[in-house]
């Protein structure tokens, strides 16, 4: 566990050069110590030709065998976290030769054991039965996932917590006050594991069933256009004590100040595994209720509801909202002192990581003939 790596800076350890897929992501960012990382450099994500100065996503670079291979002397690690799934399985394959060849260590740091962009889990699974074996070391987020990698795949996974995922100096920050408790379901764009309308009804059920309560519910321009959506959200705009907006998709900032104006935030995940809106939740103090599929309740305090692939209780989410109204002047926050602790304790583990995968490599090149 993280307690077991130092936090103190040992000058002596010689800086190490990562490549990320990838770096431009807070997950990434918040890996730095606080005031930046002597010990860790982190390449920035190569940019194809014609998409400088956009925001669109492109396939990552280091995963694409014939760049690997023209830049693999820029880098000491190679550290995976999103990004690959796309691609094809011999691609991979690909990947991990080109770096057993190069004696470069692959990290791999897995963030979801079912993809929740598909429903479809077997392309996902290919992959990782690719890159868990080959991995000089391997990451997870919760106990419950290190076991689930080591029933698969017989590996050990390194447990070390998500990051913070609002600003540190946001953190801590004192909500408004409000007399009316609110609950919110977001929609987002729907992706493949969002499945809203299963648990609207419960939540408006419950929820208006108090004096003092509404319900909100958000959903990114353009989404609401999706068959049955449009009407499903008229029924709902028509309840009293129920707010639908439908707008653009929040920037950070926005999405911090919504997280703030509600009290309770509900995830409809039919499945998945963990979830950095949680950890944004917790940094700003509002409670969630998840879905029992997963690992959300090992990864962050949260009330869990029966809801997975082909169930739903509607009985439990119930309580759950119940039980977040009694208790919300006591929801677990973060802290900005416990945050920039975590945050500085997973700089020197990810460095003792590196550090370790190197040494692994070394020696199992110096015993090849």
């Amino acid at each position: 566990m993280i307690n077991s790596y130092s936090i103190i800076p040992d000058p002596s350890r010689r800086p190490v050069t990562v490549a990320s897929v990838p770096t431009g992501h807070a997950y990434v960012a918040h890996l730095d110590a606080v005031g930046g990382s002597e010990s860790v450099i982190r390449l920035p994500d190569p940019v194809p030709p014609g998409a400088e100065g956009t925001s669109r996503w492109w396939p990552p670079r280091w995963l694409d065998p014939e760049w690997l291979v023209a830049h693999i002397d820029q880098f000491d690690v190679l550290h995976v976290h999103f990004g690959f799934d796309a691609m094809a399985v011999a691609d991979l394959e690909d990947i991990v030769r080109i770096l057993g060849t190069a004696g470069k260590p692959l990290v791999l740091t897995v963030h979801d054991l079912h993809n929740p962009h598909f429903v479809d889990n077997s392309t996902h699974l290919a992959h990782l039965d690719v890159l868990v074996p080959a991995a000089a070391e391997v990451i997870t987020l919760t106990d419950g996932a290190a076991q689930e990698i080591a029933a698969r795949w017989d590996r050990r996974a390194v447990v070390l917590p998500h990051p913070h995922v609002v600003p540190l100096d946001q953190i801590g920050a004192k909500r408004a006050s409000s007399s009316t408790f609110v609950v919110g379901v977001h929609l987002k764009s729907l992706r493949a594991n969002l499945d809203p309308f299963a648990v609207l009804d419960s939540v408006v059920d419950t929820t208006l069933g108090f004096p003092d309560a509404r319900v909100r519910i958000d959903i990114d321009e353009g989404t609401e256009g999706t068959a049955g959506t449009w009407t499903e959200l008229e029924r709902y705009r028509a309840m009293p004590g129920v707010d639908v907006r439908i707008h653009p998709r929040f920037d950070d900032e926005q999405l911090w100040q919504y997280l703030r104006e509600i009290d309770v935030s509900i995830l409809p995940y039919r499945f998945g595994t963990h979830s950095g809106w949680l950890e944004a939740c917790y940094d700003v103090g509002t409670a969630v209720i998840a879905p029992d599929c997963g690992y959300f309740a090992d990864q962050r305090p949260c009330r869990t509801f029966d809801f997975g692939d082909g169930r739903f209780d509607p009985t439990s989410l119930a309580s759950a909202i119940r039980a977040s109204y009694s208790d919300r002047a006591r929801q677990p926050t973060a802290s900005r002192d416990a945050r920039e602790h975590e945050r500085n304790a997973l700089a020197s583990a990810h460095h003792e990581i590196y550090a370790r995968a190197l040494a692994r490599v070394a020696v199992t090149a110096g015993s090849q003939p």
